[in-house]
């Protein structure tokens, strides 16, 4: 049994991770760090939890949050997590940070892109990024996870088999993502707003998103040299979901049928990662609540494009059903303990 606390408890990916790791059989939950809401009982903040959660929030600076944990999940903005890695990692603790803090092998990228200071390089080179259909090894000896961003997880899963194989022409590749206002977090912002994104689609962050030198990472280092990226996120007025449309042409000649064939070879062992058959495009109501990338693959044989379509639960297998599928990993359990289930509906 593994005692684990949350950092950042009173977010939405802290709220889901504390529902989902309520239902993992080698899980207690024995701490909720949260300045905001310090002393209140979970519950208080989120109703949904009375009767199921009876653990009040405590303030991220109680030493019992580290010291009776075995694993420490940090889900709070950029620019906050070091402090709490190192405390952790200095006890002998496991880490898994949520947030963008260890993503990036690059301090200078981080700090163009981020606009604030990154970890220490020796921390830095501790991190493990934390894709489990790419990383599993590393993750299963490293005490440093940083979780994947959600809109790389979706370009990632997306591309990897492509690049892998060197069907694709690296300069071509556009990524057109869309995603659920959960997204955005649970602090006010106005764009966020129900009579702001209600009835609105828009796209922002562009050409500048944060995610960018994330995915250009990971495709380079699945490419084997740098790769630069056309990546254009959207908000899309529903609470949860994403939804990545990657387009890039082809080097080669091939079919749906045959590029199918080799999505379900490389994602062959991957129990979250499902490929539609005869050209079917996933839907973002199929994987709500589940830890599951469905994938959708299609050729154009009339301008020798491949089209990708890549969805997930922005707040599961986007944070912390990933999360938890790297806890998993970390521990020594089965991969999918804790998050095998089928997708709400309707």
């Amino acid at each position: 049994m593994v005692k684990a606390s949350i950092l950042g408890a009173t977010g939405y990916t802290g709220q889901e991770l504390a529902r989902m790791l309520l239902m993992h059989s080698q899980v207690e939950l024995i701490g909720m760090g949260s300045n905001t809401y310090a002393g209140k009982k979970y519950s208080s903040v989120y109703p949904h939890f009375e009767s199921a959660l009876d653990l009040k929030c405590s303030n991220m600076q109680d030493d019992a949050l580290f010291e009776k944990a075995d694993v420490i999940f940090l889900a709070l903005p950029h620019g906050l997590s070091v402090p709490y890695a190192e405390k952790a990692l200095a006890l002998g603790k496991k880490v898994v940070d949520l947030g963008a803090d260890f993503r990036l092998k690059s301090a200078d990228i981080y700090q163009k892109w981020y606009k604030t200071e990154a970890a220490r390089p020796k921390l830095l080179g501790k991190a493990v990024y934390g894709l489990p259909e790419l990383y599993r090894d590393e993750i299963k000896g490293t005490d440093l996870v940083a979780n994947p961003g959600c809109y790389p997880t979706t370009a990632i899963l997306g591309l990897a088999p492509l690049l892998k194989n060197g069907l694709i022409d690296k300069k071509s590749i556009v990524i057109d993502s869309k995603s659920g206002v959960s997204g955005a977090g649970r602090s006010l912002k106005v764009g966020s707003l129900y009579s702001e994104a209600n009835e609105d689609f828009q796209a922002y962050g562009f050409p500048c998103h944060r995610h960018a030198p994330e995915i250009e990472q990971e495709l380079g280092n699945l490419a084997g040299e740098e790769i630069a990226v056309t990546f254009v996120p959207h908000l899309v007025p529903m609470t949860r979901g994403m939804l990545s449309t990657i387009y890039a042409s082809l080097v080669k000649e091939t079919d749906t049928r045959r590029l199918e064939d080799l999505y379900r070879e490389f994602y062959q062992d991957e129990v979250f990662v499902r490929v539609l058959p005869g050209g079917r495009q996933p839907h973002t109501k199929w994987v709500l609540g589940t830890n599951n990338c469905d994938l959708g693959v299609n050729v154009d044989e009339r301008t020798g494009r491949v089209t990708v379509v890549s969805v997930i639960d922005n707040l599961v297998k986007g944070a912390s059903g990933q999360a938890i599928q790297n806890m998993n990993i970390m521990c020594g359990y089965k991969e999918e303990q804790g998050l095998n289930r089928v997708a709400l509906y309707p």
